[in-house]
């Protein structure tokens, strides 16, 4: 607020000047009264600093003479603020503002070390504030003594650092975490740069200055205007906490721009009706803090709603107020015409809307017969109770506010049919519910067609065109015959009962695809299966051969011990002395351990033959 109010009268000023013709109204008594009014100190101080410059700053440029005396404890404020290390640096910045209006007595010493925090507090910026705050203390040191050098080496760097948070419609960020910009910002920005210029100590980067230049032309293409010509730079509502209103935005900018026009010697080339009507606006508002002496205010019509529904009979509601907000004077607002979006025709209306003092708009209580579902174009005009209003304040004429209008949607006559394609006949017909619950089962071929017909009426019992697709089942189903969902929906911007719900099944009798036509596209393949568990391996063994009888086999056994009992018969018949066995201790044991381990192997062979089948 400080460099809005401190600046304002100094903006005005470069305006007309720069205008080839501007109507100025000069300052009078009245602002004097309402800066009084606004500024009244507590205990002989404004509070902070802050405070105190704005209120020094706004007697200086209004001329006021018999002001409240703070010079004493404003100037001891400033002393310790200075004085102090823990001091933040938007206080040192507005510490020094302070000293340059009161001049207060302060030693070179406390300059000396105000410098070098300053500097240190550049070269650790983050932010637009932090730069702000850090060139604009040295301005203020170098404007107010001479002992200490405060030019920047390295102002190329700087300037770039602040220019980074440039956007590319003009505007800037307060930090490069903050996504928004502002144009508020952007007067920040610029009063912030033309401080790094005055304080280079060689020549800026000529290319950097032609892109300033560019920014700034960027940044009036993005201005206001009214019918009348006033013009101003408005922001968008993004943080009520950090919003700045029409008047703080404009403020902001002019006095950028002034400081980068007064530091460089090339010309900016800004359109002339840009800056009268920029004037102008400035010219408008009057007297702050008062209800008098204001000249050609202008008044904006807005509507706190643009989407209304038919279905729960929503109010349409105006409300008129001036650019700062404020209440407007006793007026009436008018429905002059309605246009139907995209046409050129319209209804002529004439019909007064309703003032509700207790919410401060004008209410349409019934909408006219022939407004149904869609978009609109309302002309409203705002008529003065008092003509004498009218040297005080601008309507701008007509005013035109695109409304669209919602509603439920019946629908009607649902339902859905297999066709024969020779003939038309219905060979398969089913009623659906819609919206509402449906699970049809069809089944159709190539040579027939599916046909989903329903009807939509709007609130006010009038047909409703929905926007419609249309889709070839066998191009897209790529001739693959099976099973298909059938899922409808049905969906509009004026539609509040908008749905999708699915209503069964088809069975699809396609023929085989010809040579040429599109496959089917493959399938996606999600890259991490990879790395999943695998399909499980099952082995499958050679089947087992076919085995002869269990006869056959005990008869071939039988065959395979006959050797055996002639090989005993031979030594029964050769007298073989089979009582030789050993009868000391070590040969009877290996005796034994022979014999055992024939047995062994003819175990092993009994048990292979019986027990293991491969």
């Amino acid at each position: 607020m400080a460099r809005n109010l401190g600046f304002l009268v100094v903006a005005l000023l470069v305006l007309a000047s720069s205008c080839e013709s501007a109507i100025f109204s000069p300052v009078s008594d009245s602002h004097r009264s309402a800066a009084l009014e606004l500024f009244s100190p507590i205990d002989g101080s404004f509070g902070n600093l802050e405070e105190t410059y704005e209120a020094l700053k706004t007697f200086e440029v209004l001329g006021i003479e018999k002001k409240p005396d703070i010079r004493t404890s404003a100037c001891a404020s400033v002393a310790d603020t200075l004085q102090s290390t823990s001091s933040a640096l938007k206080d040192l910045f507005h510490a020094l503002r302070v000293n340059g209006i009161l001049k207060c007595d302060l030693k070179d010493e406390a300059f000396r070390g105000i410098e070098s925090r300053l500097k240190d507090s550049l070269n650790a910026a983050s932010s637009l504030l932090d730069f702000y705050y850090s060139v604009g203390g040295l301005m203020l040191v170098k404007d107010q003594t001479s002992v200490v050098d405060v030019h920047l080496g390295d102002a190329d760097k700087v300037f770039r650092s602040i220019k980074a948070l440039s956007q590319s419609d003009g505007r800037w960020r307060l930090s490069s975490n903050n996504p928004e910009s502002s144009n508020d910002a952007a007067g920040i920005a610029l009063e912030t740069l033309a401080g790094v210029i005055s304080l280079a100590s060689s020549e800026i980067d000529h290319s950097l200055i032609a892109t300033l230049k560019n920014d700034i032309a960027k940044l009036f293409d993005g201005i206001e205007r009214y019918d009348d010509g006033t013009c101003y730079f408005d922001e968008k509502l993004v943080d009520a906490r950090g919003h700045q209103g029409p008047l703080s935005a404009s403020a902001s900018v002019v006095c950028g721009i002034t400081a980068f026009a007064a530091v460089t010697s090339e010309s900016l080339n800004l359109p002339g009706e840009k800056i009268l009507g920029l004037a102008k606006f400035f010219l408008g508002i009057g007297t702050p803090g008062s209800a008098k002496d204001l000249g050609s205010v202008p008044l904006i019509l807005s509507l706190p709603a643009t989407v209304l529904s038919v279905t729960k009979k929503d109010q349409l509601k105006v409300r008129v107020s001036t650019v700062l907000g404020s209440s407007a004077p006793p007026l009436s607002v008018k429905l002059m015409q309605i246009f139907i979006s995209g046409s050129k025709d319209a209804s002529i209306i004439d019909q007064k809307l309703k003032f509700d003092p207790d919410n401060s708009v004008h209410v349409l209580e019934k909408l006219p017969p022939n407004v149904n579902v869609g978009s609109y174009i309302f002309s409203f005009e705002v008529v003065f109770d008092d003509p004498e209003h009218k040297k005080n304040y601008v309507t701008g004429g007509r005013t035109k506010v695109p409304i669209h209008f919602t509603g439920i949607i019946k629908i009607d006559s649902a339902e859905i049919a297999v066709l024969d394609s020779d003939l038309g006949n219905i060979e398969t017909q089913k009623k659906l519910e819609l919206p509402g619950e449906n699970a049809v089962a069809l089944s159709a071929n190539h040579l027939q067609k599916l046909r989903l017909s329903f009807q939509l009426i709007t609130p006010a019992g009038q047909a409703f065109k929905p926007h419609q697709d249309f889709l070839g089942l066998v191009e897209k189903f790529y001739y693959l015959s099976g099973s298909y969902e059938i899922q409808l929906t049905v969906g509009d911007s004026v539609m509040e009962n908008s749905f999708l719900q699915p209503l069964g099944h088809i069975e699809l009798d396609l023929p085989d695809a010809p040579e040429k036509a599109a496959r089917p596209p493959p399938q996606p393949v999600d890259p991490y299966t990879r790395y999943g568990p695998k399909a499980e391996i099952t082995h499958i063994f050679r089947a087992p051969e076919k085995r002869p009888p269990r006869e056959l086999s005990l008869a071939f056994l039988g065959l395979v011990f006959l050797p055996f009992l002639g090989f005993l018969a031979g030594l029964v018949h050769l007298r073989a002395n089979l009582k030789n066995w050993p009868k000391s201790t070590v040969p009877a044991t290996f005796a034994c351990l022979f014999h055992l381990g024939i047995a062994a192997v003819l175990l092993l062979y009994a048990f292979f033959w019986f027990k293991v089948h491969l």
